[in-house]
């Protein structure tokens, strides 16, 4: 049996930047999938760890970006997901939740050996999370439902390639099997 946590990445967000107009039509879909499987993961004592882009805020802290964030117009988009008080949170700076992040450290000291992923953005920092998880050996599950992307055709064939080249798992998130 392996040790799971739920990777939520890049949901805390403003939405204000390139594409966002794109990825907020996909970000609504994805929102009652995620708030299901947040729930169930809470429920099953799975580890939630928030991972999120700092969005250049260099002196920032998780609680001042949580704070810039639901003051933004999109915060209803925020709030449902918004991290308890049991969460871990770590920032990023890159596409990437584990590039310069103390992520792995903190998967290995907690025995973590498989990453159920889910948030945004499916063909760009789900795709390169779940790239880096597998070199590192780390077991990778996308919750494809559960995930927003900007263009639906790069994010079937990220989906594909995490699939093929990752060997991770492309469930949705109504499957009894994630946790």
């Amino acid at each position: 049996m392996s040790a799971k946590a739920l990777i939520v990445i890049d949901m805390l967000n403003s939405y204000e930047h390139e594409d966002a107009e794109f990825l907020l039509r996909s970000a609504r879909q994805a929102l009652p999938h995620l708030i299901t499987l947040l729930d169930r993961a809470r429920q099953n004592g799975v580890e939630v760890i928030y991972v999120n882009d700092n969005f250049g805020l260099w002196r920032s802290h998780h609680d001042e970006l949580l704070e810039n964030v639901l003051s933004s117009p999109h915060a209803d988009l925020v709030e449902p997901i918004r991290p308890d008080e049991k969460s871990l949170f770590v920032v990023k700076v890159r596409h990437s939740i584990f590039y310069q992040t103390p992520l792995e450290y903190l998967l290995r000291q907690h025995g973590i050996d498989t990453i159920v992923l889910c948030g945004q953005v499916t063909e760009q920092c789900v795709l390169y999370s779940a790239l880096d998880a597998h070199i590192r050996h780390i077991q990778v599950t996308v919750v494809e439902d559960a995930c927003a992307h900007i263009h639906s055709d790069l994010a079937a064939a990220a989906l594909r390639m995490m699939e093929r080249n990752v060997q991770a798992r492309i469930v949705r998130s109504a499957d009894e099997e994630i946790f």
